[in-house]
């Protein structure tokens, strides 16, 4: 016993020795204990590793009400879904409605998220929050930041694969201010001539973290090689289940709880084969419509795409500049989209 606490103290020692930026003065001799409790300190300030969170059983009736509440009403059959499998404990939706800010902290034009400084961009962001608790009074909103991780270039970039991937710093940076406004954080993929199994697997070390989810973008995955931007592409629902399995271990592995995952779409041929996606108690899954324009197009672009294809979940974007180019110049309210909308998006995002 003795033998273990003095290797350990030992490996505390060398820890802290390495990780000391400055060189150490020969004079100075720190006694062990001290310098155990140095280096515990500094694993606990770093926040490195959280704290397990044991989460409550989902409550399956209030689930079902508030699913039955999304469907707003239709007399269809399609909403709420059937046979979808209750989340593991932790699940956000349906108990909370997420609201995002979407695009990239060093990019003004791929969105908000980007194009104000940070601090005025989450007060910003607190705005709209609070505008959604008036027009729901009934449904907490959980905030979160959709930062566009792996972004379609339109230069071919070293791989030739028209990629730009964001360096661990800069997720990093994402990883603190979503942290810093208690937010939840997405990370959005956009594959271009690479592929989604390639792409998912190197951001490994953030779907080990509680409080990072993810999206995919059809839009620019070019299966077909023609560069991402002259054409729309496009995902199959066998894409979309290895990411669902591939987040779905994630969960199990490191017992996280459930990750929210985001599939954009505004065309039909973005994503094919929709009714063979498989759902997962791990995974809550959102069909995210992402087209803009003005009301009467994006109310037939949900319907068309959103409502007649259900999967699980709905998202609905709004565009501050997009959705205002043409009459009527008005970009949808939150009391517009839950009077006008069957089901009631439950993930809400902003560019």
């Amino acid at each position: 016993m003795k033998k273990n606490v003095l290797l350990i103290t030992c490996l505390l020692s060398a820890f802290v020795l390495f990780s000391n930026c400055s060189p150490s003065s020969p004079k100075s001799k720190t006694p062990a204990k001290d310098t155990a409790k140095k280096a515990a300190a500094v694993v606990v300030a770093k926040d490195t590793v959280p704290a397990p969170v044991v989460y409550a059983p989902i409550d399956k009736k209030l689930y079902d009400s508030l699913m039955k509440k999304l469907a707003n009403g239709d007399t269809t059959g399609k909403w709420p879904v059937k046979n979808a499998p209750y989340p593991l404990p932790g699940a956000i939706l349906p108990f909370k409605r997420v609201v995002a800010y979407y695009g990239n902290l060093s990019a003004k034009k791929m969105g908000i998220l980007g194009e104000l400084p940070p601090d005025q961009m989450l007060a910003k962001l607190h705005g709209e929050i609070k505008h959604w608790e008036k027009a729901d009074p009934q449904t907490p909103v959980q905030p979160a930041l959709h930062y566009i991780a792996v972004v379609a270039a339109g230069f071919a970039g070293k791989d030739n694969m028209y990629i730009n991937r964001m360096p661990d710093k800069k997720i990093d940076s994402a990883v603190r201010l979503a942290k810093r406004a208690h937010a939840i954080l997405f990370l959005d993929i956009q594959v271009a001539l690479s592929n989604i199994h390639a792409e998912l697997p190197k951001l490994e070390k953030y779907w080990q973290m509680p409080n990072v989810h993810c999206g995919i973008d059809p839009e620019f995955s070019m299966k077909d090689g023609i560069h991402p931007g002259k054409k729309i592409g496009t995902y199959d629902a066998a894409d979309v289940n290895y990411v669902s399995a591939y987040l779905a271990n994630e969960v199990r592995k490191y017992r996280l709880p459930p990750k929210i995952f985001i599939v954009h779409r505004f065309t039909r041929k973005m994503l094919t084969n929709y009714q063979n996606i498989k759902l997962h108690p791990e995974i809550q899954f959102v069909m995210d419509m992402d087209g803009f324009g003005p009301p009467d197009l994006k109310t037939g672009t949900y319907h068309d795409y959103i409502y007649h294809d259900p999967v699980q979940f709905t998202g609905f974007k709004l565009f501050y500049k997009n959705d205002s180019w043409l009459p009527p110049h008005h970009m949808l309210t939150p009391e517009e989209i839950l009077k006008m909308y069957k089901p009631h998006p439950i993930y809400i995002q902003y560019q």
